[in-house]
């Protein structure tokens, strides 16, 4: 088993809802959900007229490889409703693999560690909570480190917990 950090993020319809079931859902599918960071409203980034994000991370173990693990992670996708018309634009539910284990890898399909997650303080921010002394494998900083370099996106964390499900 391995364990993986993935981002999930919402920001139409009952945005509570599609996150409790994404990890529902994860945890169904083989991608068994350990822990969940504290949830957190963060404003839209890239494409900014669109309604605010809930964001939180997940510490799961899985048997899945990557590739295996990216088609589950779609397919809850899918099943939440997500429809990719817009790049950047509002979702019902967005799930990015941050890390894989100690893993790193660069395909077209892809990329781990998640490329974007160093810039990014929506992913940074409730990662830290879970895991602050992991280190990125490519560039050797602590997700604690990480985040004191990253500044001006609107974060608060929310009363919403989401569960964590219990094993069958």
């Amino acid at each position: 088993m391995k364990t993986v950090y993935l981002s999930l993020g919402s920001n139409l319809g009952d945005r509570e809802a599609h996150l409790q079931r994404a990890v529902d859902l994860l945890h169904e599918a083989g991608v068994l959900v350990r822990r969940c960071s504290a949830v957190y409203e963060t404003a839209p980034q890239d494409l900014t007229d669109q309604p605010w994000f809930l964001n939180l991370v997940v510490e799961a173990e899985t048997a899945w490889f990557p590739m295996q693990l990216l088609a589950k992670v779609s397919a809850v996708e899918q099943a939440l409703g997500r429809q990719r018309r817009l790049a950047k634009g509002p979702r019902t539910v967005d799930i990015d693999i941050l890390f894989y284990g100690r893993f790193a890898m660069d395909t077209p399909k892809l990329v781990i560690p998640h490329p974007r997650l160093g810039v990014r303080r929506f992913v940074l921010e409730p990662l830290a909570e879970l895991a602050p002394a992991l280190r990125h494998p490519v560039l050797g900083k602590t997700v604690k480190e990480l985040l004191r370099g990253v500044e001006g996106q609107a974060v608060r964390r929310v009363a919403f917990q989401v569960r964590v499900p219990a094993d069958v």
